[in-house]
Order: structure tokens, then sequence, then C-alpha cells
């Protein structure tokens, strides 16, 4: 009884502590901040740097692709804002480790982090290959993990930052068709939970977020193996369904918030908070309903299904499966 009784003293000491702390800190502002974002040429990372940049924020944005950089830099200082713009391949380390330097020197530190960056590769697990396992771990934990390993010893001398981990609800529990993509974004949620509850002694907040399926246009950006054009079918169609996934611009505000209040976690839209919950309560239940789901997502094929194919080269439909064109043109959806 003794132990019980303490138990809910420390229980409500620790509630009354949080919530004194929480309503007496200083809000957070960006302006004057300096935001490193990977994959913020476009999509989620580019939605997040104009809104950074709109509170008087400067953003470094990082990509492969240098007309998407240049584009994307040109779009942010019309609106008034301030970028800078590095070409960086994450799955180099050296690179990384070059581009903090670079950015340091250019900005004069980076007070917030946002790793955003990510491939989606979506196919039957026959076609994988151990590369797409590797190619999805360097991309979705080791890049994140050397940017984090570089940019944190910065923040501990600038007196703490803000972290962002951009995972999936594909990281909390595993989707058919997208093994490769479900372990990397596993993996990321798992180092972004474990370094937020060591680093908050430093004041670096961490949030790990857990997004559904966003309007960004993921679907065409993603890439493909198996029968390609059905498979593009399916997850264009799943991409593009307003219940089933967020509005980019929405999604993009509430990660800004979260960062803003160094929320531990965030997850969205509400569906993602129902599947993850549902996972979590009842683990066969839900094991056996995506057990279910797979069979009727595309088979596989022959060894045509090894290549890998990106949206774009993929989105010619199936003959046997034109009868989406009515579904996709009644929900409004963009192929």
């Amino acid at each position: 009884m003794f132990l019980k009784r303490l138990g809910f003293f420390v229980g409500g000491v620790a509630l009354a502590g949080w919530t004194i702390h929480r309503l007496t800190r200083e809000p957070y502002s960006f302006a004057g901040k300096t935001a490193l974002i990977t994959g913020g040429s476009r999509g989620l990372g580019l939605l997040i740097a104009r809104r950074i940049s709109a509170e008087g924020g400067r953003v470094a944005l990082l990509a492969r692709d240098p007309n998407e950089l240049r584009r994307a830099r040109q779009k942010i200082e019309r609106e008034g804002g301030e970028a800078i713009t590095v070409v960086c391949d994450l799955l180099d380390r050296k690179q990384i480790d070059e581009t903090v330097v670079d950015v340091i020197r250019q900005l004069g530190g980076i007070d917030i982090l946002i790793n955003n960056a990510g491939i989606i590769e979506v196919g039957p697990l026959a076609h994988m290959k151990r590369e797409d396992f590797e190619r999805s771990m360097d991309l979705h934990l080791w890049a994140p993990f050397n940017l984090m390993w570089q940019v944190v010893p910065h923040m501990r001398k600038r007196g703490g930052g803000r972290i962002v981990n951009i995972s999936s609800i594909g990281g909390r529990m595993a989707v058919p068709h997208l093994a490769p993509y479900c372990v990397g974004k596993f993996a990321l949620a798992g180092l972004s939970d474990a370094m937020r509850n060591e680093l908050a002694r430093a004041d670096i907040a961490i949030t790990t977020v857990t997004p559904g399926l966003m309007r960004t246009g993921s679907h065409v950006n993603a890439r493909f193996k198996g029968d390609h054009a059905a498979e593009y079918a399916w997850f264009s169609f799943a991409a593009s369904l307003p219940l089933g996934s967020s509005d980019g611009a929405r999604a993009a505000e509430k990660i800004v918030e979260a960062c803003r209040r160094g929320q531990s976690a965030l997850i969205l839209p509400f569906p993602a908070r129902l599947g993850i919950a549902g996972n979590a309560l009842f683990p066969n239940l839900t094991g056996a309903i995506l057990k279910w789901v797979n069979r009727l997502l595309p088979a596989p094929i022959d060894a045509e299904g090894d290549e890998l194919k990106t949206g774009w080269e993929a989105r010619e439909l199936p003959s046997s499966m034109k009868w989406l064109r009515w579904i996709y043109r009644r929900c409004g959806v963009t192929q």
C-alpha cells in the first residue's frame, strides 16, 4: 500500500512539474534561427522550409538535384525568405560531414535539424533484394544518425536546439509491399525516441513525426518493383485519398508547431493514430487484416519485376485495372 501511494505521489509531482514547466517557459521563435532540412527541394520538406522562412528563419536545403534546389530557393526568396542550397548525397557520409561544416560556415550555426529525406520503394518481397534494404537503412537510419552526430555537439555549445525526425506509419506498423521502407523507418523511429530521452538534458528537443501517406506527389516520386503499373495504381490511389492521407500544407503546419513546442511525438492524420493504436492493442487482429490486404495487392511477376522504376515510368494503368480511373475521377485523385 505504501509503495502504491508513493508511486501516485511521485507521478503527481512529476506531472505538476511538467505542467509548470510548459506554462512558464518562453515560446520558441523561429526568427533568426537556422534550419537544416534534408529533402528540402520539394514536397513536405519544401513546405516546412517555407513555413519556417515565413517566420523569419533561415533555411539550408539539402537534396541531390541542383535544378530542384534552385527552384526551391527561388520560391522561398520570392516570398521574402532567406535560403541557401547544398547538393548532398545523404548516402555518402563524407558529404554529410562536409555539408554540416559548410552550412555552419555560411549561416553561422544550426539551430534546427529536420531529417525529412526518404525513398519509398513499393513492391512484393519476392522482388526485393538485399541492396534495397541496405539503401533504405542507409538513407532512413544512418543519414539522420550521421547528421545528428555532427549537429548535436554544435547544439550543445549553443545551449540547445530542435531536431525533427520524420518517420512514417510504416515505422510503427509493417505495411505489405513496403518491406525495405518499413525496416528503415522502424529504425529511425527507434533512434529518434532513444536520442530524445537522453538529449533532453542538453535542452535539445527531438520530435518523432509519424505521418501516414501525404498528398505531396509522393506516388510519382516513389519507386516500384513487381507489376510496376499495378503497384503504382494501388499506391497512387491510397496516397491521394482524402481520408487516408494528409494534405501536405496542413501536415507541414502541424510539424512546425510540434517543433516549436518541442513535442516528443506527432502522429497524423487521425486514421494513422487509429491504425497504430489498433496495432499496439490488437496485434493479432491487425496482423490478420494486413495479411488479407496483402492478398488484394498485385502478385509477383517474372524477372522483369526485379527492375526498379520510378512512378513517372510506371504511371500507365494496366488494362485489368482501368476501372480505377472511374474511382480516381469520383475522388478527385490526381494520377
